[in-house]
């Protein structure tokens, strides 16, 4: 009876374990969180070469036997009154060029995570956000925080198996105007990074919503103080968050 309760047990746990759902995000260029975790990058400030990668992952809860597409939103608080300047993405802003994304994982290591994409995937960021350039409900940002959105999809569909994990897309932001003439200030100060939501998407037009971590959706930078549950402080639903981009 001990014996079939502990194997009962066991096997629950085993379960869990290989349909858990949801996101992980890692400071990483060669695999995912499972693969790779790193949760905090710190950078000295004295090159303007190199770039930090964030990679992003999923396990969706149920079979997508046609998925085509992700979105995912990654939001930013700054351990400062304001986004810093290093951190002006947006046009117009002090390191406007200093961000972009790709879903090619062709270069990754993929021991955990399953590139669905295998390099054919086509888009990239959808829209950087922060107080300083944002149009809209200014309420949605306070002034240290921002958003990142990205979005990436296939021609051919691809079938999806629930609780098998995957890459999303991978963002990196450059270290062009870390140090010396024409710097953006701000490079030292910490930052805290949430993956808050992933959407994977099928051609039927059905979607699952993504926004809990299996291990980790929370990294920061030069070791924030932030709490991860802060970020952002304004949570909103996914009807509310596509307005937004419109």
């Amino acid at each position: 009876m001990k014996k079939s309760l502990l194997l009962t047990g066991a096997m629950m746990l085993f379960a869990a374990a290989a349909f858990a759902s949801g996101v992980n995000l890692t400071w990483s260029s060669t695999g995912c969180w499972t693969e790779d975790p790193h949760a905090n990058k710190a950078f000295a400030c004295n090159s303007n070469t190199g770039s930090n990668v964030l990679t992003c992952s999923f396990a969706p809860a149920n079979d997508e036997p046609t998925f085509v597409g992700i979105e995912s939103i990654v939001d930013l608080q700054a351990d400062a009154a304001t986004v810093p300047a290093w951190w002006e993405f947006f046009s117009g802003g002090c390191r406007s060029t200093a961000l972009s994304a790709s879903a090619d994982f062709t270069t990754a290591s993929q021991v955990s995570c399953v590139d669905v994409f295998a390099g054919l995937a086509g888009g990239g960021i959808t829209a950087y956000k922060t107080m300083a350039n944002f149009v809209g409900v200014p309420e949605v940002f306070t002034p240290y925080g921002g958003r990142i959105k990205a979005a990436f999809a296939v021609a051919t569909e691809a079938p999806l198996t629930a609780g098998t994990e995957y890459y999303a897309d991978k963002m990196s932001i450059s270290n062009a105007k870390s140090t010396g003439t024409g710097s953006c200030a701000g490079c030292a100060t910490g930052v805290t990074i949430v993956l808050n939501q992933i959407r994977s998407g099928e051609t039927s037009g059905a979607f699952e919503i993504l926004n809990n971590a299996i291990s980790s959706q929370c990294v920061t930078w030069q070791t924030s103080s932030i709490s991860c549950a802060a970020v952002p402080v304004h949570n909103r639903s996914w009807g509310q968050i596509k307005s937004l981009y419109r």
